[in-house]
């Protein structure tokens, strides 16, 4: 062979694994490009859903919210009819007293008809009776008098003023006075 076909193929030679450790290389290199863009493409991923779970608690939370809001924004209006509902209560024991029947029957009519439209809109009177058991989570102590039998010792002797729910949020507690 001649010296000069040897140098030739020695320097196709060299170009071929010049060529193969480039193209080697090429491919290391596409692949961590490939790697690289599947890992952001994950955490991008994992940031949407991320994003979206807390967009849908931002939702259920107005939500429920707004549910509330609406649940109890008639209690200012409530709480103010309170007053005059007790007065419609006094005047009705009155009038029951009087001998005018008609006056009665017209006056009952309309205090059916307030009691209705307020229980319409969410307002139900506590139950509480003479005779109940006190609790200071349900009831507002006025005064402790001596019990006028034992039975009624801890317990609720009279109610003063009824107790009032707007849906299952107490707006006035019943008034009562307790036996010692």
């Amino acid at each position: 062979m001649s010296k000069k076909n040897k140098n030739t193929e020695d320097v196709k030679d060299q170009v071929e694994e010049v060529l193969d450790k480039t193209v080697e290389e090429t491919e290391v290199e596409e692949l961590d490009i490939e790697t690289q863009l599947k890992e952001d493409l994950e955490k991008e991923k994992d940031k949407f859903l991320r994003l979206f779970a807390e967009f849908e608690n931002y939702k259920k939370r107005t939500s429920k919210e707004r549910i509330e809001l609406f649940k109890t924004a008639g209690q200012d209006v409530m709480q103010s009819m309170l007053p005059v509902l007790d007065d419609f209560d006094r005047a009705m024991k009155e009038i029951e007293k009087s001998e005018d029947k008609d006056l009665l029957k017209g006056v009952e009519l309309i205090h059916n008809k307030l009691r209705e439209t307020l229980k319409t809109k969410g307002l139900s009177e506590v139950e509480v009776a003479a005779g109940d058991v006190f609790n200071a989570d349900d009831h507002e102590a006025i005064t402790q008098i001596p019990a006028p039998s034992d039975e009624l010792k801890g317990k609720i002797v009279d109610v003063i003023e009824k107790g009032y729910k707007l849906g299952d949020k107490v707006i006035r507690f019943p008034k009562v006075v307790t036996g010692q």
